[in-house]
Order: C-alpha cells, then sequence, then structure tokens
C-alpha cells in the first residue's frame, strides 16, 4: 500500500507512521527533512519549494512503488510539501513499515535518495543577503 501527498500545509509525521503501522510490521522506518539554519556557512532565512504537481506525485508514486517491488515491505507513506518553510519545518516525510528493520532501512533510503534526483519538486533557498535556486537533480 502506499501513501502520496503533496502539500500547502504543515505534514503530519504520525499520519505517515499509523499508515505504515500494521501487525505484519515489526519495523517501521521514518525519515523527516527539516529546514535548517545554514548552509556551506550562510545563514538560511527560510526555504521555498515548488513541484509540478501531477508529474511529482506520479513521480513519487513510481519511487514507492520500485521499493515495495525491490523489498519485502508492506507500506510506504511518501509526503512532501510545497511552499515556504521557516527554520525547523518538515517539508519532508518518508514512512516505511516493514516485517524487519533492515528492508525498512533500506526502502526509506532508496525513496528520499530517489525523489531527490528525480521528482520534479525546486527548492529556493532564501539567505540574509540573497537567494538561490537549488538544482532539483544533483
Amino acid at each position: 500500500m502506499i501513501d502520496i501527498q503533496l502539500l500547502e500545509q504543515e505534514l503530519d509525521i504520525r499520519a505517515c507512521v499509523d499508515f505504515v503501522s500494521a501487525p505484519e510490521a515489526g519495523g517501521i522506518n521514518v525519515f523527516i527533512g527539516t529546514v535548517r539554519n545554514q548552509t556551506q556557512g550562510r545563514a538560511v532565512i527560510r526555504l521555498e519549494f515548488e513541484a509540478y504537481a501531477p508529474m511529482a506525485v506520479s513521480e513519487m508514486r513510481k519511487i514507492a512503488a520500485t521499493a515495495l517491488g525491490r523489498w519485502p515491505v508492506q507500506r510506504i507513506a511518501v509526503h512532501h510539501r510545497v511552499g515556504s518553510l521557516g527554520i525547523g519545518e518538515v517539508p519532508v516525510v518518508i514512512a516505511v513499515g516493514s516485517a524487519h528493520r533492515q528492508a525498512a532501512f533500506e526502502a526509506c533510503q532508496y525513496v528520499i535518495d530517489t525523489l531527490k534526483q528525480t521528482v520534479p519538486i525546486w527548492k529556493k533557498e532564501i539567505f540574509e543577503g540573497g537567494e538561490v535556486w537549488v538544482a532539483a537533480h544533483p
């Protein structure tokens, strides 16, 4: 089972964990991305995320489906936020439920790494004295 969401409001971490929780899930791995206060020595004020929503949701769904096929996991939630986020706010939550922890860890890492490489979500870093768009796919 897969739960994919692209949202403008605050992400609900508990909802992601609840989605992947199941009697057969002996391991749940959760990745929570947060907005940090600096990048490469520059003070960050906020981040702005934009996405091509139809394609972003489709690509996140494909990534989750690939992970379901590659590892023995039962459920995956991928929630990403768009809009302006301040320091400490959460732009992405990935949760994976599996019978065993290793599969949950590996699938979760695959999902976040692949998401950052392929999903059309762009990030602008707003600094004191400037701003820069960060490459969507480094």
